[in-house]
């Protein structure tokens, strides 16, 4: 039985963009000019909506959906401009550093290696006895602290993950982890500096774009990382051994991306353990995000219906099985905690009939991907005449070719035939065609990439599922955005009434 059923979205419509693919003079995209820039481009057009991607720190990959943390935010987005305006960094610290030789990608290796020297001089500048950082270590104590310990031991032991720490450490001996914070104290408070300048940077932000009339989509991975705090500090949470290794990971089966299905390894959750403990930990995770976001899209939503087992140290997913998930019970849990927050539900993949009751149940909207509509037949589910008011439509995701992309993929039967679906006759119509058909359906929500916006193609692609390299690394370049391209999404809200 749900507690609560979530009320349907306004009428709108909306851009994905990353922060780290806003344009920036330091090699990656952050809450400075241009997300203040790209809020204003969302209000001239009369959008509604900004979704970002997790905004968790990333690690080896540097996909967001694979965080140090569930609750931390990615030192990369503080802006440097807005610290120089603080007295905590001059700009002759930063203007010689080479961030990437091209400015339409981020260059993750050199963003590593020299950020964080940067911010280490802003943070030799900072006042920890500051009241406002004080107030916020305190009152974000219950993950802040074994974030910060934990980021501070990485960094000793050069990066490797827990697994690998002496095994006092590993396994958060008592007296280990204090003899670490006295030795590591300067370097723990470091990490706790970033984090506050992360939040009041992104405050200030949010607190633009709400005057602006734009609302936050926020977007989290359903599982967490095994190189993470929250597993080092809460293995009783997860499906884990005796020696600390994961017995279970998740995954899914084989699919349209990978024959051999895809391979997380997240650790599962021990959802016995967590029901019984009332969901603590999902309860503050959610309640922290509510925080962040106006709006949460939660992942791989499935997997709190039904989730995908794969035995730790298999080589592929194919061996995998399915387990029920919480259900009910966890839907409940997030309900309670996330106050005036709302959910979307990311329902892609085996949508079986619980699925649909539990969104039903709910009131969460699902996804619908415009994308998908021409693989079959005028009854294809994701077409927008099919697609429900309770719904998020979307061209693609962020795993998907960009609309331009898939188009000049099909082969010329599959392109006549989407031609003709969408009552055209020539193919330099098909993406706008496709958004035009979006913003008219039922949809309460209708959001786009702004690589489709701009009609890009396939070299603008976010992320190709099981693959590693070349990924998160587009970016957005400045002025990239024209006056026409305000003036045309603006004349479509206006003409279906969004």
């Amino acid at each position: 039985m749900i507690n609560k059923i979530q009320e349907p979205f306004e009428r709108g419509a909306g851009t994905l963009l990353p922060v780290a693919s806003l344009p920036s003079n330091y090699g990656i995209g952050t809450f400075g000019k241009a997300a203040y820039d790209f809020v204003d481009f969302l209000h001239k057009s009369g959008q509604k909506y900004w979704q970002v991607l997790p905004i968790g720190p990333t690690g080896y990959g540097d996909s967001p959906y694979q965080s140090f943390s569930a609750f931390a935010g990615n030192p990369y987005f503080i802006d440097f401009d807005l610290l120089i305006e603080e007295n905590l960094l001059d700009i002759s610290e930063i203007e010689k550093i080479n961030w990437g030789d091209n400015p339409s990608l981020i260059d993750y290796g050199k963003i590593y290696e020299n950020r964080y020297s940067v911010l280490r001089v802003a943070f030799k500048n900072f006042n920890t006895s500051d009241e406002s950082f004080i107030e916020f270590c305190d009152a974000n104590s219950f993950w802040l602290d074994d974030y910060s310990d934990y980021m501070a031991i990485k960094d000793l032991f050069k990066g490797v993950e827990w697994l690998k720490w002496p095994e006092d450490i590993r396994n958060r001996d008592k007296d280990a982890l204090e003899n670490y914070r006295i030795k590591l104290s300067d370097d723990i408070m470091f990490w706790k500096f970033l984090q506050f300048k992360f939040i009041v940077q992104l405050n200030q932000l949010k607190k633009y774009a709400h005057n602006k009339n734009i609302t936050i989509i926020g977007d989290i991975p359903i599982y967490v990382a095994l190189d993470s705090s929250d597993v080092w500090a809460n293995l009783k949470e997860f499906q884990m051994d005796e020696s600390k290794k994961p017995t279970m990971v998740a995954g899914v089966p084989p699919d349209m991306f990978s024959s051999t299905g895809q391979l997380w390894g997240n650790p599962l959750y021990d959802w016995d353990y967590m029901k019984a403990d009332n969901f603590s930990w999902w309860r503050k995770r959610m309640k922290y995000s509510a925080l962040l976001y106006d709006i949460i899209r939660i992942d791989h939503f499935i997997g709190i219906v039904h989730y995908y087992s794969i035995k730790y140290g298999e080589e592929t997913a194919m061996n995998g099985f399915w387990k029920d998930g919480p259900g009910h019970d966890l839907i409940n849990s997030i309900n309670e905690e996330i106050g005036s927050s709302k959910i979307i539900a990311e329902d892609l993949g085996v949508v079986t009939q619980k699925v649909k009751q539990l969104l039903k149940d709910s009131g969460y909207p699902g996804m619908r991907l415009l994308q998908f509509g021409f693989d079959s037949d005028a009854r294809n589910e994701n077409l927008a005449k099919h697609c429900p008011s309770n719904s998020v439509v979307y061209g693609g995701t962020h795993d998907n070719e960009t609309l331009r992309g898939y188009f000049q993929n099909l082969d010329s039967k599959s392109r006549a035939k989407a031609r003709k679906m969408l009552h055209i006759k020539q193919n330099r119509f098909f993406v706008w065609k496709v958004i035009e058909s979006g913003f008219k359906s039922k949809a309460n929500t209708v959001i786009f990439q702004i690589q489709d916006y701009l009609e890009l193609d396939n070299s603008a692609r976010m992320n190709v599922p099981s693959t590693i390299g070349g990924n998160w690394c587009w970016r957005l370049l400045p002025n990239q955005i024209s006056d026409d391209l305000i003036h045309k999404i603006e004349n479509l809200i206006k003409i279906t009434k969004r």
